[in-house]
């Protein structure tokens, strides 16, 4: 008896997982980020371009002051990025539009003036 006992158990633990795992998955309010794991996770991908104190304008790469093994971006840390690229003396100014992904849909995002406009 004690022998089938364990692979009992292991069967049911494996359909609870699978279960869980299921209802994971089910939807909630929003168009984007449909597993619960992502619903509360904010997304920002946008394009930018900063103006040097020479008047040159390049591309602005925001995710690389990212801290390694992060990869969301919410409005308020891309203010903070373009805060500092700014201050240093890197850029003038920055501007640039994108989109915001978060549980309640999909957004449009302006920067101008290196101001985060949503």
């Amino acid at each position: 008896m004690p022998d089938a006992v364990l692979p009992a158990a292991q069967i049911a633990v494996f359909v609870a997982l699978a279960a869980w795992m299921i209802v994971g998955f089910t939807p909630v309010p929003g168009r984007w980020m449909r597993w619960k794991m992502f619903c509360r996770a904010t997304f920002t991908v946008v394009t930018l371009t900063g103006t040097t104190k020479e008047g040159q304008t390049e591309p602005v790469n925001v995710y690389e002051h990212l801290s390694p093994g992060s990869f969301t971006l919410n409005p308020p840390r891309l203010q903070t990025i373009l805060d500092y690229l700014v201050t240093s003396g890197r850029y003038e100014r920055i501007d640039g539009h994108g989109r915001v992904l978060s549980a309640r849909g999909e957004q449009r995002i302006e920067v101008r003036g290196s101001r985060v406009v949503l």
